[in-house]
């Protein structure tokens, strides 16, 4: 399976700085958003620890014995990494006062073959585009999907609720966190979208299935996405990450096919 990526983070609209993350490690199709909290550029600062720290560390793992690893073996190596970039914020955190309380969502993808392993912390997510299907592949933790899970509200109610970011798990607010991980198959044609409530509270899911479905280009794709945050007013920092599967055999020219190659 061949993988196409394309990111892109935007301070939307309301505020000046951007305290979201985004980035990806090509050479190991390894995929991390977080979304950073805290105060006077704490939450920039969490974010960007957690990406550069996981990009490194898990990186380099996979690049060396992850190549051949099984599922088991790599979801280990997303929980450790996960907890090293934790203690390491928490710690910073800890250590400098106008950092404290800093923490961060995030959300990582590991794309190796027709397997994803897709971990998250928080409420930024991943969603999956699949023959016309968009569906949400992550589940918040949130007072508010807590609150629907128990009957509370209905999703109705949740989408104009003014408790919208309240996370019921963050990275470095504590000195160990859970990350939930969930290993999915992949398919041709499947567009992987991981993004920071800066989207999924901006645009609903119709709409977004709608731009994902276009015939344009990732990075077309991208731009429309974080264009319509911005026009539905872009309260927050929109940041976009996008993967998509193609299958690993193309098709062959008719020279090719007459010389047998």
């Amino acid at each position: 399976m061949n993988y196409e990526f394309c990111l892109r983070t935007d301070p939307g609209l309301a505020r000046e700085n951007n305290e979201d993350s985004v980035t990806i490690d090509e050479p190991t199709r390894l995929g991390i958003l977080a979304d950073g909290m805290g105060g006077y550029n704490a939450g920039e600062i969490a974010s960007g620890m957690a990406t550069a720290f996981i990009k490194s560390e898990l990186g380099r793992w996979l690049s060396q014995a992850g190549r051949h690893a099984n599922a088991k073996e790599v979801r280990r190596a997303m929980e450790i990494c996960v907890d090293n970039a934790n203690r390491s914020i928490f710690n910073a955190a800890n250590s400098n006062p106008q950092y404290s309380g800093m923490g961060t969502t995030l959300v990582l993808g590991v794309f190796q073959g027709t397997r994803l392993m897709l971990g998250h912390i928080g409420d930024s997510r991943c969603y999956r585009l699949r023959d016309g299907e968009f569906v949400q592949i992550t589940k918040d933790h949130s007072l508010l999907q807590e609150q629907m899970d128990a009957g509370l509200i209905t999703p109705e109610q949740a989408a104009t609720s003014t408790n919208k970011n309240l996370v019921t798990r963050a990275l470095g607010v504590e000195d160990a966190v859970l990350l939930e991980v969930n290993e999915h198959r992949v398919e041709p044609g499947d567009v992987y979208l991981m993004c920071s409530d800066g989207l999924s509270d901006m645009v609903d899911n119709d709409n977004i299935a709608q731009l994902l479905a276009t015939d344009v280009p990732l990075e077309q794709k991208v731009v429309q996405l974080i264009d319509a945050a911005n026009a539905n007013g872009g309260r927050d920092n929109i940041s976009v990450l996008l993967a998509q599967a193609q299958s690993g055999v193309k098709k062959r020219g008719l020279i090719s096919r007459l010389l047998g190659k």
